[in-house]
């Protein structure tokens, strides 16, 4: 069993920055693929970033179009931390953001364990 707690949201202004921050519990985190999937007011939840181990033995990253070069998602094994560092960020990236662990595989990532939430407000 996995348990995910995450921190850092708040209140950002368009064109700033936010870290969100993601502390598992457990021993095997460095095996878990991790990822963040955010949810906005009415919509569906939607995949932002995530972090995988690689047949070369590294990390490889994955993110969402909308993504590409504004976010990165560093995790530190040490601390069994999961980070989304935001900039340039914009209106649309209000959500709640979701911490999750899993696997990927031939389908992609399949989350097993998700955090609580929290909550990113972008103002202008």
């Amino acid at each position: 069993q996995v348990q995910l707690v995450e921190s850092g949201g708040g209140l950002g202004q368009a064109g700033g920055s936010l870290r969100l921050s993601c502390t598992a519990s457990g021993r095997t985190f460095r095996t878990y693929a991790m990822g963040w999937v955010r949810q906005a007011p009415g919509k569906e939840r939607k995949f932002v970033a995530a972090t995988r181990w690689s047949a070369d033995s590294t990390y490889s990253t994955d993110y969402a179009d909308s993504m590409k070069g504004r976010f990165t998602i560093p995790r530190n094994n040490a601390k069994n931390t999961l980070y989304l560092q935001m900039n340039s960020m914009d209106l649309e990236d209000t959500a709640v953001y979701y911490c999750a662990a899993g696997r990927h595989g031939s389908s992609g990532y399949q989350y097993d364990y998700w955090g609580q939430g929290t909550q990113v407000t972008v103002s202008s």
